[in-house]
């Protein structure tokens, strides 16, 4: 492999990334992105501290969590990897717009939009490059109030999509 290899299947793992919840692909994609267990931090927009999780854990939460939303779409742009032998970092900025469906809007918009960068490690597993930690640093976000309303909707996770 070449380091020009390793960044191209690195920078891969950021758009398998974003389809696993635009595409809603909890099955066959998770394993092709992250090791199991990783660690994910998404504190700076759940306030919740970094934690490991199984890819199993992950998938349920993560599915749980997307079901509810009518789309999503994350732009991911600016990749910048330093590959170190079978270890790497990933930087990458990200876009990430969230449509709630529009009776929980009330009237008001119904799109949840996060700004801000990815800083993820990266590992060469027998299986390829995956992500051992996630995470997200969130620089803005507008209508972040949609968040909390579309998870506390009786519906929330019952809804098809």
């Amino acid at each position: 492999m070449t380091t020009d290899t390793d960044r191209a299947e690195i920078i891969e793992l950021f758009g398998r990334y974003a389809d696993i919840a635009d595409l809603k692909d909890f099955d066959e994609l998770p394993p092709l992105v992250h090791t199991d267990p990783f660690t994910m931090d998404f504190e700076s927009v759940t306030g919740m501290p970094p934690q490991q999780t199984t890819l199993a854990d992950y998938v349920t939460a993560l599915s749980g969590a997307f079901a509810p939303f009518d789309a999503t779409h994350h732009a991911i742009t600016g990749h910048v990897v330093e590959v170190t032998g079978d270890r790497a970092t990933a930087h990458a900025q990200v876009r990430a717009e969230h449509w709630v469906p529009r009776e929980l809007a009330e009237g008001g918009p119904n799109r949840w939009l996060v700004v801000g960068h990815y800083d993820n490690d990266v590992v060469r597993t027998a299986h390829g490059w995956r992500f051992s930690t996630v995470r997200l640093a969130a620089a803005f976000q507008e209508n972040a109030h949609l968040i909390e309303r579309i998870h506390t909707d009786p519906r929330g996770g019952d809804r098809n999509v």
